[in-house]
């Protein structure tokens, strides 16, 4: 009874912990920069989500006035949803500007394989 209900309260965070130490581990363990990439979105994307269920309540409503409800805190906070949109418009063009870096190294080098560039830069 006890666990259930500590894996209902705590399980979107043990979920956004294993999501966040996917993406350093696939940027330190993957050779290839695009593989690299997705892992920097994927921690990117639990960072998002660990702002957005931060900033939830339970029985709390829209940031939105309405006239049956007085007391501010049936609010739920409307800043971490603010910052996050924020976030994932940074994400997004961070991204893109990777993608077209990615695609000039892949132009250049024929390949996006870390040793591969190394070894053909050394040359």
């Amino acid at each position: 009874m006890i666990m259930e209900e500590v894996l209902s309260k705590f399980l979107i965070y043990w979920l956004i912990i294993i999501l966040f130490l996917v993406g350093p581990f696939g940027m330190i363990f993957s050779k290839n920069l695009m593989k690299k990439l997705m892992a920097m979105n994927v921690m990117q994307v639990a960072v998002i989500i660990f702002f957005l269920a931060l900033g939830q309540k339970a029985g709390a409503t829209i940031p939105i006035e309405t006239s049956g409800i007085a007391d501010i805190g049936k609010y739920i906070n409307p800043l971490p949803h603010a910052l996050m949109l924020t976030a994932i418009v940074v994400s997004l063009a961070t991204t893109g500007v990777t993608l077209s870096l990615l695609t000039l190294i892949q132009r250049n080098f024929g390949t996006l394989e870390e040793d591969e560039i190394m070894r053909r830069m050394e040359k």
